[in-house]
């Protein structure tokens, strides 16, 4: 497969997701659809021809029919493409949640500069120069207007391309404000409370999650591997069960495991709040 033929495929498979464009712009990946599609269906095919390889020494060992190196190839070039290509929306999900996390004092650092009398331009300007990830959507929206866009339009632009739906609602009130001609700080105002008013009912759902799931770690992790060794301990000495090493290093990674999972639980359903 020569290089002009893969590029083609590439284009081919860019057209079969159309949300990619969104994707690569909200992951401030600087690529088009086409040059991402091909940069990872080449990395796939390199790992694909590699296990080919790998597989063709193994059949070739074993006597296993030679069949199985293309159904290997063609196997895992899927894999590892599917996986490769959902870095963009691995970023986008990432981006999703840093901003979510930002949004409350983002948008209180903006009220606070309309309230002291700034103009909404400036106000958007000190913003963009503040602290986080969210200030580069301030920053996308200066420089749309730096480069002739009517401010509306600039924040069109970054309610659509914006991955977080709360910064959303911030941008949206804005925009929404200054075509009807109302009092920005009023709206936006509201709708901080409101996405205040959403965190904190996220924190109320995590506190009863977090007794729930506390209570099964400590049957789980804690009670029953004590409680469950001192037993086997005991009926081992009773029953002259011999326990070497071997077993005690089982039930160690086994521990270790169960401790992880839970690591995992407690990481998972913890808010999206800057606590």
């Amino acid at each position: 497969m020569n290089k002009l033929s893969l590029k083609e495929i590439s284009k081919i498979l860019s057209h079969k997701f159309p949300e990619l464009k969104k994707q690569l712009w909200v992951a401030q990946i600087n690529k088009t659809p086409a040059e991402y599609t091909h940069e990872k269906l080449k990395a796939a095919l390199m790992g694909g021809l590699t296990i080919g390889i790998l597989t063709f020494f193994l059949v070739d060992k074993i006597g296993a029919p030679y069949i199985l190196i293309p159904i290997s190839i063609l196997f895992f070039t899927t894999i590892f493409f599917s996986t490769l290509f959902k870095q963009a929306q691995t970023l986008v999900v990432k981006r999703q949640k840093d901003i979510d996390r930002e949004v409350l004092f983002a948008g209180r650092f903006l009220l606070v500069k309309l309230n002291s009398g700034q103009p909404l331009i400036n106000a958007l300007e000190e913003a963009s120069k503040s602290y986080g990830i969210a200030n580069q959507y301030f920053k996308s929206i200066l420089r749309d207007v730096d480069t002739g866009v009517p401010l509306e339009e600039a924040l069109d632009k970054a309610v659509k391309y914006c991955p977080s739906n709360r910064m959303k609602k911030i941008l949206f009130q804005i925009n929404n404000a200054l075509k009807i001609g109302i009092d920005v700080t009023q709206s936006l105002d509201s709708t901080l409370d409101q996405i205040a008013e959403e965190q904190l009912i996220e924190i109320q759902r995590y506190g009863k999650k977090l007794n729930s799931v506390t209570m099964f770690y400590m049957l789980g992790a804690v009670v029953m591997p004590s409680l469950g060794l001192t037993i086997f301990v005991i009926i081992a000495s009773m029953m002259n069960i011999e326990a070497n090493i071997t077993l005690f290093a089982s039930i160690a990674v086994g521990l270790i495991i169960l401790e992880f999972i839970f690591m995992t639980v407690f990481k998972s359903i913890r808010p999206n709040v800057n606590l």
